[in-house]
């Protein structure tokens, strides 16, 4: 078992720091961490779940995620904005409606094995 080395000044010795620097090299910047944050409060949501499982087989009008999922238009339209913001979903324009789609297809499998 490894053991800390503290010196008698309540720190870590040399080897220590140089160690946690290196590891502190390789970690993704704070701006990263809190993309990632958000991005994971996006899918910590059981509607905004269900839209993402919506769309991997296709884009859908919104009116159809609004009939699937039996709420409210703007209901709907709160989660897709959260889903747009964090970089899951994408939307294009048809007359007075918007089809979305998953920015990546493969997310749902992403999730699928994260919770395994």
């Amino acid at each position: 078992m490894k053991t800390c080395e503290i010196t008698g000044k309540g720190k870590p010795c040399n080897d220590q720091i140089e160690n946690l620097k290196e590891i502190l090299s390789k970690i993704p910047s704070d701006k990263t961490f809190e993309v990632r944050s958000d991005q994971f409060k996006a899918i910590s949501d059981p509607t905004r779940l269900k839209i993402l499982y919506l769309l991997q087989d296709g884009e859908l009008c919104v009116c159809e995620i609004i009939m699937a999922l039996e709420k409210p238009q703007s209901t709907i339209s709160h989660h897709l904005n959260v889903l747009k913001n964090a970089g899951f979903i994408k939307g294009r324009k048809e007359g007075v409606w918007i089809h979305y789609k998953l920015i990546n297809p493969e997310i749902v499998g992403l999730i699928e094995d994260l919770v395994k």
